[in-house]
């Protein structure tokens, strides 16, 4: 009998291209297939993800799924796993879902998280999770300003980048928010879903707010008229995090899947 099984899941990016696969590159995706290819007899596995993180991202709430048939309790998936796998992907819960669920098509949001570290200084320990920008002090009412202006239903083609197989460029954006704790900005995102490298591009435009070399207006401007030639910069990855993805019912334990990816306070001198 076949199984379907979810997992919440950890990985830090630095060292992967992406969640999907690509041939001859190590992917999540990639790895996690080939371990658990090694604990149960369906072959090929296939791992589905609520997100398609792109090279470098990070995730502290990735949700995925897979069919087994093998004779391993769903509790032990996590410790089977995390025993084979390296140590930048770690599985938190395991749950059995029915088999029509979809780790992608039966979320109803993804929330991501950017980290901008904006000190005077470069810091070793935030260099893999936060973009470091230190010429100008983040104006975050400037930049919650245009987060807002984001709310609802639109088309953000001017936040796609090329390649993406989508039909339209429509989605709605749920939740925006901006906070600073020293010398950490944060910003965070959650829509229905996002398009190919959306986040990055809006906070490529959102700093340029922060930093006064980009106006309200012309951001408006640009984003509402889909004008995307003029939107240039797109942010680093290793700022962004997915930190959750939510479904109709609960499946993971709170603790193990609402907000695991660790919050930093660093002084202002």
């Amino acid at each position: 009998m076949t199984n379907r099984i979810a997992l919440v899941i950890q990985y830090d990016g630095t060292d992967f291209k992406g969640w999907q696969n690509q041939k001859d590159s190590i992917t999540v995706q990639g790895t996690l297939e080939e371990k658990i290819a090694e604990l149960d007899p369906i072959k090929p596995v296939k791992v589905i993800a609520a997100g398609r993180t792109d090279s470098g991202v990070h995730a502290s709430g990735q949700v995925v799924h897979f069919d087994c048939s093998g004779p391993i309790p769903i509790h032990k998936w996590p410790s089977a796993l995390n025993g084979r796998l390296p140590a930048s992907i770690k599985v938190l819960e395991a749950v059995s879902v029915p088999r029509d669920w979809h780790a992608c098509y039966s979320a109803k949001y993804r929330r991501y998280r950017y980290s901008i570290f904006n000190g005077s200084y470069p810091n070793l320990f935030l260099q893999n999770i936060s973009w470091h920008r230190y010429r100008f002090r983040l104006d975050i009412n400037l930049m919650n300003n245009a987060l807002n202006d984001l709310l609802g239903l639109h088309d953000f083609a001017a936040f796609q980048k090329a390649g993406s197989n989508r039909s339209n460029s429509f989605t709605t954006i749920q939740d925006v928010s901006i906070f600073r704790n020293g010398d950490i900005v944060t910003v965070e995102i959650q829509a229905s879903g996002f398009l190919y490298g959306m986040v990055r591009l809006v906070m490529g435009q959102l700093v340029a707010v922060g930093e006064k070399r980009l106006s309200l207006e012309k951001f408006r401007h640009r984003w509402r008229n889909c004008l995307r030639s003029e939107v240039k910069e797109s942010a680093p990855p290793y700022g962004l995090c997915l930190i959750r993805v939510g479904y109709e019912e609960p499946l993971f334990s709170k603790e193990k899947s609402f907000d695991t990816f660790p919050s930093f306070s660093l002084p202002i001198f």
